[in-house]
């Protein structure tokens, strides 16, 4: 299925300027996991969605981790700081239930397994990327889903541009110290609106063993290789995108409710049936709610009116093709310099 909507035609238009004045947030949010030892690779290889050899210090590949039935258990995005050493940025909730799952295959892979809280993540726009990278001399990349790191394990990660004016994004991994030396402004709401805006959700312990890849869209952003040998839930998810057997994808939206939604409230059709639910949400700059729901195909493809505990909700497109974005393809387009 291609992408349904496109911003001139959708049924709301959800893309108000960004405010600039917030150039640097902390993204208490997310977190990372290191991953240790010579045999790093080789144990991600059989767990991950990703092909982790793309992970190459240039390219930080996106991923995600899957029971025996295709389900998530979490999502994130890898990073490499030697072959020895890969990171895993994922969702702060998730650090601890991931490693209690995969420290009982790391012994045989003489991996360790750590959650890293000697570091900070700092959400910056162009003016303020520019100018923290040039404080510890990295250059800012410029590709989808590039890395730049140094030799003291500082990161810089680039995320593509959505629908609105801001353009590219930047997160940056700092050493805890150095991080703190850099005044914050606003809250780390301020990414997640912009994660929504962009199509990107990065899911927590409540959405575990809920949702197969595609239907968080996670194939279109280059999260899953169709490419590379088995891992834990690779049949299943292979399956249903061979088969065509996803009925679910995930939908960026708006309601002008003035709480902010939580996550797993129904969306239903006019016949008060259940067409999906919230998985994350912010409120934006005019007080309304603006989402990231997973749908029924269905309530896409055939636009009816559809409200959230009464309230109407206007829907409006992702900003990528709902199609297979290989992962090895993706990281042709990422600048070594």
């Amino acid at each position: 299925m291609k992408q349904g909507l496109t911003e001139s035609n959708a049924t709301a238009d959800t893309q108000p300027q960004a405010d600039s004045s917030e150039a640097v947030v902390r993204l208490s949010h997310l977190a990372i996991m290191d991953i240790c030892g010579d045999g790093a690779e080789q144990f991600l290889q059989g767990q991950t969605s990703a092909q982790v050899n793309l992970a190459d210090s240039h390219f930080a590949p996106l991923t995600c981790f899957c029971t025996s039935k295709g389900r998530m258990m979490a999502n994130g995005q890898l990073i490499r700081l030697g072959s020895d050493h890969i990171r895993m940025l994922l969702s702060t909730r998730l650090v601890a239930p991931l490693m209690t799952h995969l420290q009982k295959f790391a012994p045989f892979y003489k991996v360790t397994l750590s959650a890293n809280e000697d570091v900070t993540l700092l959400g910056a726009d162009q003016a303020m990327a520019e100018t923290i990278a040039q404080a510890y001399q990295m250059s800012v990349p410029k590709s989808p889903w590039q890395q730049v790191s140094d030799d003291h394990q500082r990161s810089l990660l680039s995320y593509p541009p959505g629908l609105d004016s801001a353009g590219y994004r930047w997160l940056f991994i700092l050493p805890r110290e150095e991080a703190d030396t850099w005044p914050t402004q606003g809250h780390a709401d301020k990414w997640q609106l912009a994660d929504i805006r962009r199509g990107l959700v990065w899911l927590d312990e409540q959405h575990q063993d809920k949702y197969l890849p595609q239907m968080i869209n996670w194939e279109a952003l280059g999260g899953i290789s169709f490419k590379k040998g088995c891992y834990t839930g690779q049949e299943v998810v292979a399956r249903a995108h061979f088969r065509g057997q996803v009925k679910k994808r995930l939908w960026r939206g708006r309601v002008n409710i003035a709480e902010r939604c939580q996550e797993g409230s129904e969306i239903q059709d006019d016949n008060q049936r259940n067409v999906g639910e919230i998985v994350t949400s912010c409120i934006n700059e005019n007080g309304a709610n603006e989402f990231l729901a997973v749908i029924n195909t269905r309530a896409i493809d055939n636009p009816q009116p559809l409200s959230i505990n009464g309230h109407s909700v206007e829907l409006a497109s992702v900003p990528y093709e709902i199609e297979r974005l290989d992962p090895e393809q993706l990281a042709l387009t990422v600048s070594h310099s």
